[in-house]
């Protein structure tokens, strides 16, 4: 028979495993280091995918590919932040997924500006160049999708992991829809649209973020102890 304290711990370990739902910690998951392993494998995908789409989007001027370049390097530094606070206090993981929510808000409002800078200009981007980089980007965030599903109603900072992957795919599948518009059209309307939608899903993502992100630490800050007053 097992002494009291080693029951409890085998207890605690398989309700950190059963029990699911909004905030949801997984602690075991985490320690068993498989959420750090595809961490890093998403880093280094977002990485290199903004390399190749910032390149084909200056050569292409297609205001859509750039503005997934930047998400594809705001989501590598979303994952790189996630890394350095992973295990860490929920206080610290939400501070950390507030500073992101800003970060995706500010992106949001740059592809807006950038939007209609091309629109003006009346740039027309090619589209053959559009379709291939989309095509190549929306495999890579597929498979990062993938990966993370299971993580998708984590706390506050697995939730900015989860949201901005979830962006990134519908970037994609946008960013092919504006090369076929670009291509049939001959004008670049479409890719001036799509880039602003995708401006759009980055301030959404960036109000669900910053909105979990304060409730946690506004429920950290009402379970620490008042300081007791001397008499």
């Amino acid at each position: 028979m097992l002494p009291c304290h080693e029951n409890k711990r085998i207890f605690e370990n398989m309700s950190a495993n059963c029990c699911g739902g909004y905030g949801f910690d997984k602690k075991a998951e985490l320690q068993s280091g498989r959420y750090r392993l595809i961490l890093w494998l998403a880093l280094i995908v977002n990485g290199g995918m903004f390399l190749v789409e910032i390149f084909a989007g200056l050569t292409a001027g297609s205001a859509s590919l750039q503005a997934d370049a930047l998400d594809f390097l705001g989501d590598a530094g979303n994952y790189a932040i996630s890394l350095f606070v992973l295990g860490m206090a929920l206080r610290v993981r939400a501070k950390a997924a507030l500073f992101k929510g800003l970060v995706m808000a500010v992106f949001g409002v740059w592809v807006i500006g950038t939007a209609i800078m091309h629109a003006i200009s009346g740039t027309l981007p090619g589209a053959m160049t559009m379709g291939v980089v989309g095509t190549a980007a929306l495999v890579a965030n597929a498979a990062v999708f993938i990966l993370l599903w299971s993580y998708r109603a984590g706390d506050s900072n697995m939730r900015s992991v989860w949201l901005c992957t979830r962006n990134d795919v519908l970037g994609n599948i946008a960013v092919l829809i504006a090369a076929a518009g670009v291509f049939g059209t001959g004008t670049g309307w479409p890719d001036f649209i799509v880039a602003a939608i995708m401006a759009l899903l980055a301030l959404q993502g960036a109000w669900v973020v910053i909105s979990q992100a304060l409730e946690e630490i506004r429920e950290e800050d009402s379970r620490r102890p008042l300081p007791s007053s001397s008499s």
